[in-house]
């Protein structure tokens, strides 16, 4: 009994049978896999479309800075690193369409009166000419600190050949960047991607990095020859307190009616200013005029 029972277990339809749904299984995880990655490229493709509509291109100028401290501590390791913050506001364009004009006052109350009043005569060279003031609806703008970190500890390295494995690489770089001849130093870590044939070279003492980055390549041997890598700063960048922010402007203000007004504009601009310092108009010091009597222009306002 016991061996017709065991012939049975392994009988070789039984076998086949297992092979048949061990295939079947395969090919539903093979399917799965297909679906899901998929799915991954799908998503991915919408994060990026959706990273581009919010990214962010401008030009920021250029400024000297000047030291005036240092400060250092044994129990902080950010003081072996150079940091710095910026906060950035983006500035907010408005399209002033013929026949309009935009009056800024010093103060916002000013503004906001000559907004509750409406209408306005101001007295041209020739006739009075009716203007209505309105509101300044802006567009989107935004805000934001970005925190820049350059490291004292690690440097940037690119250009690797891609000539042996991974490991062997890897060795390679630690070796090179060891020797104190061309200015190296003892290594605590080396991350190295293949796919972009780059490197983040972390040292163990701090001024080993200075020296290096100020020869901008540094000589790296592999198969019996020596290649010219090229060596960088190794900075981190942070976003931090993004706003995105929509408003009315508080101390400008839209005047529409001008589009029969044929003078110089900067004459024009001078009599509105006149007409709306004076606070029997309603109105108080003001900042500065813009109309459009021919083309339109844009104007840019700042948080």
């Amino acid at each position: 009994m016991d061996a017709d029972t065991d012939n049975k277990k392994h009988s070789p339809e039984k076998e086949v049978m297992k092979t048949e749904q061990n295939e079947g299984l395969i090919h539903e995880i093979m399917r799965e896999n297909l679906h899901l990655e998929q799915e991954i490229k799908k998503l991915e493709a919408e994060l990026c479309s959706d990273a581009r509509e919010f990214q962010i291109k401008e030009n920021i100028p250029e400024r000297n800075l000047k030291f005036i401290s240092v400060e250092s501590s044994e129990h902080d390791d950010r003081f072996s690193n150079s940091c710095c913050s910026f906060q950035v506001s983006s500035q907010i364009s408005y399209e002033i369409q013929k026949g309009q004009a935009l009056i800024t006052f010093e103060k916002e109350e000013v503004a906001q009166n000559v907004i509750t009043m409406g209408k306005h005569v101001v007295q041209m060279e020739k006739a009075p000419v009716k203007v209505t003031a309105h509101p300044v609806p802006l567009n989107i703008g935004v805000k934001f600190q970005v925190h820049v970190n350059i490291s004292k500890m690690k440097i940037n390295v690119t250009g690797i050949p891609d000539e042996l494995p991974e490991e062997q690489t890897r060795d390679k770089l630690e070796l090179s960047f060891c020797k104190s001849k061309n200015g190296g130093g003892e290594v605590e870590s080396v991350d190295y991607d293949k796919k972009s044939g780059s490197a983040v070279i972390t040292f163990v003492e701090a001024g080993v990095a200075d020296k290096i980055l100020k020869k901008k390549d540094y000589p790296l041997n592999m198969n019996s020859k020596c290649y010219r890598v090229t060596v960088t700063p190794f900075i981190e960048r942070r976003l931090e307190k993004y706003q995105v922010f929509s408003a009315i402007s508080k101390r400008t203000v839209l005047l529409t009616g001008l589009e029969d007004v044929w003078m110089d504009e900067e004459i024009v601009e001078d009599l509105i200013s006149i007409h709306f310092q004076r606070k029997n108009n309603g109105g108080g010091e003001v900042d500065v005029v813009k109309c459009s009597l021919d083309q339109p222009y844009i104007a840019y306002f700042e948080d």
